[in-house]
């Protein structure tokens, strides 16, 4: 047994016993440290003193781990054993704010290999018994504060910063969050962010079925949040990149429902989805995986984060990613590598940054024009035979869809004091694409469709850039969280397009068996015999935006505020060139200059309510506005008014108490003005529908309900339909393929592709040791209630349910010298169920079918 070094002597003057114990502790690399600098008589004298763990207000920076210890002691009056030698040189975590003195230590120790047992008021370190990685160490039940960026516990992330860009609890925010965190995407093998959301309340994900097989990113035809298109911000910023969100480089993915644009401008009244990449870690991190699945799956991961100097004051992480694998459709592969290298530099206890490179290279993405199939065939089997999954219908020899994406980006941070805090986070990126494909036009000759070939191309560059100040005060007994920011997006986006009609325009294939029998023609010189037309557009986009807001605290009671101004500028043109038209004669047929009106510029604010009780039911209010300008015109070239709306939202959250467990339900009812829809005659464009109304209900579980139960759940309620507009049509008949009856009002009718029902419940149980050691189960459920076709309500796209399931197992458990090593299976749609997502008027896109993913990692 150890002794314990040198004691502190009782003395009058509490500064010379703190000199004279640091210096007797230095004294000696294997002392003992007991630090309470200046104890009092009784415990001098041995005196018992009662088991309390207090509550303390403390603001310890990140850095050398024996100063943050010393500091904590002088703070709380702790007593903390610990052999100095074995610490020295450790890394501590910064700690700020009021909790009890387990939780501090909690938080300051994670990460450095140590944990701590207490027994009455001593402490002692002891090295943590685990490795984990994904997530803060639960000690003595306590849990030490969550990283709001990071993956999060299990199925459960108590802290956010995206709703409020700033640290808080999700318990104190009055409108739904809901995380997806890493061990999640992990239990379900996601390899999309479709994937990982498809069990979220809120989010009809997966609308595209098969045409978006392998893209990581959003889209506007395959997400709905509460009945509406979404944006993905990543690290706080808008991403149009159709690679930004790729699974293995995300540490949580987060769903804010509801109007987000006070904090971030530009978002639909539905809500934002807000990724997080993965940086350096405080605990080192070392994995890699292969990965196998159906469809010819070859995945490898690589996963390593660790400290560059001896003080873990500089630290790198390198995630990489290669997959190769086809799709349930013929000739549409998957295929990418990429990389995301970042580097954290904490320059001082109170000055960090962050610097993150990403390079993706996806030559091919998994996404075909093709992939949406006729009505009769796919949604109508009555008297036609079903088009199997499989089946291409494009050309194989015009059949390439490419992708190419890097990306910079830095994170500032600088503490200043317990009031004052400054951040900015800074991105370009840069993508482009190249994709030689066709897609269906709508009309059909018996089993044979027409096919229409082109050739697009698109390039986008941004540059966005946010920086806030932000902190902490008090006026009287209230408390004030606040931020006050600024930022900007430059967008630029360039595009072609070219349509081959040398053959008419379209060319045949069979449905049952699809053949490649068309030769390209792209060519616009007049030797080549080729027909088309080449559309090329350019626009600019500058975005600029002021926020503020405050959370203001009394007790349990809080209220938040928050408005914003923004600013838009947008300029483009379009032009179309056809070239050996039918007289013979090139033209340039459409030239067109594109504005946003100007000045384009909104003010955008919310207010919310909530109050705490303390046994973990808070209830909500909240109202809040959004803002985004259109970039898109008309047939005419005009272009659109800006998308506005408001939302009203009241719910309840409740936090399980000592427990991981977050229950969530809300009910709103959100307005939106000058809501697009396809245009029914110019169908390449969209028109003015005038106002929507969405409302609904949403009700979520997170659990961690034993340490080797966890669960998921949701229920969403989504009824959004046409609430004032001038629009017209006639219903459409998909047995005979035409319209009926004479012209009728869209209003009051439900907006097509959106379900208004959707269930959904996810359960990981890892069983009992003494049986099956290391071996887990798990199984999910998913049901999605039917969408309309068209504005009208002219027909249905049926409900379905979905079955998922999976296996784990963890061979270091019941084989010491595989340590680290593990096996996962997950099967999606596990009964091989065929479905439609979502029809129009003409055709229906194919949901995906029995899909088998499994891999090996290895954590040292």
């Amino acid at each position: 047994m150890m002794e314990r070094g040198d004691a502190p002597r009782r003395t009058k003057n509490q500064t010379r016993c703190g000199v004279l114990i640091r210096q007797l502790m230095a004294g000696s690399a294997l002392a003992w440290c007991a630090m309470e600098l200046c104890p009092s008589l009784a415990l001098a004298q041995g005196t018992a003193t009662p088991v309390t763990v207090q509550t303390v207000s403390v603001n310890i920076p990140a850095g050398d781990l024996n100063h943050a210890l010393l500091t904590l002691s002088q703070t709380a009056h702790l007593q903390i054993f610990y052999d100095m030698a074995k610490v020295k040189g450790l890394h501590a975590n910064a700690v700020s704010g009021t909790m009890t003195t387990d939780q501090a230590l909690s938080r300051i120790l994670a990460g450095s290999g140590y944990s701590f047992s207490r027994t009455g008021n001593k402490i002692s370190l002891v090295p943590a018994t685990a490795n984990i990685t994904l997530g803060p160490v639960r000690v003595g039940g306590t849990v030490a504060h969550q990283d709001p960026t990071g993956p999060g516990i299990g199925y459960v992330a108590e802290n956010t910063m995206s709703a409020t860009k700033t640290d808080t609890p999700i318990t104190e925010i009055p409108n739904s969050i809901y995380v997806v965190t890493k061990q999640q995407m992990l239990d379900q093998g996601a390899q999309t962010v479709m994937d990982a959301l498809k069990y979220t309340a809120g989010i009809y994900a997966g609308a595209s079925g098969t045409f978006n097989n392998g893209n990581a990113a959003a889209d506007t035809i395959s997400f709905y949040q509460r009945g509406f298109s979404t944006s993905q911000f990543v690290d706080g910023l808008l991403s149009n990149s159709q690679s930004a969100g790729e699974t293995a480089f995300l540490e949580r993915i987060e769903a804010i429902n509801g109007p987000a644009s006070v904090m971030y401008g530009q978002t639909t009244p539905g809500g934002m989805l807000a990724m997080s990449l993965k940086k350096p870690t405080d605990t080192p991190l070392h994995q890699v995986s292969v990965g196998f699945g159906n469809w010819g799956r070859y995945e490898s991961t690589v996963d390593l984060s660790d400290k560059l100097t001896k003080s873990g004051n500089v630290r790198y992480r390198v995630a990489a990613i290669g997959v190769t694998q086809g799709t349930q459709t013929d000739h549409v592969d998957y295929r990418r590598v990429g990389v995301l290298p970042s580097i954290t530099w904490d320059i001082d206890h109170k000055t960090s940054l962050t610097l993150l490179g990403m390079y993706m290279y996806t030559p091919g993405t998994g996404i075909s024009e093709s992939n949406d199939y006729p009505l009769k065939g796919s949604l109508i089997t009555n008297g036609y035979r079903r088009i199997p999954r499989s089946n291409f219908l494009g050309a194989t020899n015009w059949n390439t869809q490419a992708d190419t994406t890097a990306m910079f980006e830095y994170q500032f941070k600088h503490n200043f004091n317990r009031y004052i805090n400054f951040s900015q986070t800074f991105r370009y990126e840069q993508s482009s694409t190249n994709n030689k494909n066709s897609y269906y036009d709508g009309s059909v000759n018996s089993e044979e469709i027409y096919q229409a070939p082109e050739w697009a191309k698109d390039t986008f560059k941004t540059t966005a850039l946010d920086t806030r100040f932000y902190g902490k005060f008090r006026t009287g007994p209230l408390q004030h969280t606040w931020v006050v920011g600024s930022d900007f997006r430059d967008y630029h986006y360039d595009w072609f397009f070219q349509r081959d009609q040398s053959n008419g325009g379209d060319f045949l294939t069979n449905l049952y068996s699809p053949n490649a029998d068309y030769t390209p023609c792209f060519s616009s010189s007049k030797s080549a015999g080729c027909k088309g037309y080449i559309t090329t557009s350019r626009y600019d986009y500058l975005q600029e935006g002021i926020y503020f807001q405050d959370q203001i605290k009394w007790q349990g009671l809080s209220i938040l505020l928050g408005g914003r101004q923004d600013w838009v500028n947008f300029n483009g043109h379009t032009s179309t060139y056809t070239y050996n038209n039918t007289d013979g004669q090139n033209t340039s047929s459409i030239t067109h200059e594109t504005s946003a009106p100007q000045p384009a510029s909104a003010f955008t604010w919310r207010a919310g309510i909530l109050y705490n009780f303390d046994f973990g039911l808070t209830p909500y209010f909240s109202y809040s506005t959004s803002f985004v300008p259109q970039t898109s015109t008309n047939y005419q070239g005009q272009p659109f008014a800006p998308l506005t709306g408001k939302q009203l939202e009241v719910g309840l959250k409740y936090k399980v108490p000592n427990k991981d467990i977050l229950l969530t339900a809300s009910a709103f009812h959100i307005d939106e003005d000058h809501y697009l829809e396809q245009d029914p005659v110019h169908t390449d464009y969209s028109l003015d529908a005038g106002r929507v109304k969405s409302q609904g209900f949403e009700a979520s579980a997170n659990a961690n309900l034993t340490k080797d139960l966890r669960m998921i759940a949701s229920y969403s309620y989504v009824d959004i339909r046409y609430a004032k507009t001038n629009e017209t049509a006639k219903r459409y008949n998909p047995y005979t393929g035409s319209t009926y009856g004479n012209a009728i009002s869209e209003e009051g009718m439900f907006v097509p592709y959106v379900p208004r029902n959707m269930f959904s419940v996810f359960l990981d149980y890892t069983l009992p040791q003494n049986a099956f050691k290391g071996f887990g189960i798990n199984g999910g459920m998913r049901y999605v209630g039917f969408t309309y076709a068209g504005n009208v309500e002219s027909f249905k796209s049926p409900a379905y349910f979905l079955f998922d399931i999976g296996a784990h197992y963890d061979f270091g458990a019941s084989i010491p010298a595989l340590k680290g090593l593990k096996a996962q299976l997950a099967i999606s749609n596990l009964t091989n169920k065929y479905y439609v997502t979502r029809c129009n008027n003409s055709d229906c896109y194919i949901g995906e079918g029995r899909r088998v993913y499994g891999n090996l990692t290895y954590n040292w």
